[in-house]
């Protein structure tokens, strides 16, 4: 059985402002603990992430599944870092939405393919994390 972990939040920014900010490289640099990314954002084309956590160099990847423009943008997900063969059942599914919410955005994060609760509630709490600092980086540019 697996799960899905979860983390949403509004933000005082417009749709467009926050799509540009999910798929701006320098951007998400500042509010996804340092990775860079490198993709053309098209659906079917491929994801890496280039960073460091805890000290340890890594490069997760995956594959552009969905983008709609200012509303959502679906990736497959492959850690290295999580100790499971780079195979198919190992990937998870990261959606990004946004939705109008008030003044502002609501954004969503949702990752599909947690092993358990408890791996859904570290990722949710992590998700959560990285929305706060996007929160911060939007609404102070």
């Amino acid at each position: 059985m697996t799960t899905t972990a979860r983390a949403d939040i509004h933000v005082d920014a417009s749709r467009d402002r926050l799509w540009q900010a999910l798929t701006d490289p320098a951007t998400i640099e500042r509010f996804l603990f340092g990775s860079r990314v490198e993709t053309d954002w098209q659906k079917d084309s491929p994801v890496v992430y280039h960073g460091e956590w805890e000290g340890q160099p890594y490069e997760d990847k995956g594959v552009i599944l969905d983008v709609v423009a200012g509303e959502r943008l679906v990736t497959s997900y492959y850690s290295p870092l999580s100790g499971k063969p780079d195979e198919p059942a190992s990937y998870q599914t990261v959606s990004y939405l946004l939705a109008d919410d008030a003044d502002g955005t609501l954004v969503t994060i949702t990752q599909d393919g947690c092993a358990d609760d408890a791996e859904a509630q570290r990722m949710g709490d992590n998700w959560g994390t990285v929305l706060q600092t996007l929160k911060s980086v939007v609404e102070g540019d």
